[in-house]
């Protein structure tokens, strides 16, 4: 029976499951948005909402066990120094699931998993009936002008300028 056991098992050793998991929190956190199974993302959310509860917690203990979970410094700083301000007045669920279909091979349901917080930027379809905004006219720069080939001045008087002058009368 399983009674008051929480999580999937997701047909995999413990080790590889946390494994894959802390490869994907950290992958989530760095890029704040990844595409998995609609079940691993599920379980993501656990994973992704305890790391962001201790970059809102913000000591030293919660960066330790952020540390114990993630194991990439970079990442766990932008969670303390980036991603626990942000969600500071949110009180859980930082995360968004979006259904995007199934996969080629095996037809599993696919999903984005994207951090809530900022709004996400996305392509914008120009729509047909709404011009465009106008270019800027775009200017040839000036080419570089260069002076004229000069001619060559004529000597100084003293320097050797012609024959005549060198030789003595």
């Amino acid at each position: 029976m399983r009674h008051g056991v929480s999580g999937r098992k997701l047909n995999r050793t413990t080790s590889h499951r946390l494994a894959m998991f802390r490869n994907m929190v950290t992958s989530l956190l760095r890029h704040e948005q990844i595409y998995t199974t609609v079940p691993k993302a599920k379980e993501l959310r656990r994973w992704t909402d305890w790391m962001i509860t201790l970059g809102k917690r913000g000591d030293l203990h919660a960066r330790r066990q952020a540390l114990a979970s993630v194991r990439d410094k970079s990442v766990v700083h932008k969670l303390f120094a980036e991603l626990g301000p942000r969600f500071q007045t949110r009180q859980g669920g930082y995360t968004r699931l979006t259904k995007v279909g199934f996969r080629r091979g095996d037809a599993s349901p696919m999903c984005l998993v994207q951090l809530i917080g900022e709004p996400v930027v996305s392509k914008k379809k120009v729509s047909k009936t709404e011009p465009s905004p106008p270019e800027p006219a775009v200017t040839p720069a000036p080419a570089a002008t260069e002076p004229p080939p000069s001619s060559p001045s004529p000597p100084d008087e003293g320097t050797a300028g012609s024959e005549k002058e060198k030789q003595p009368q």
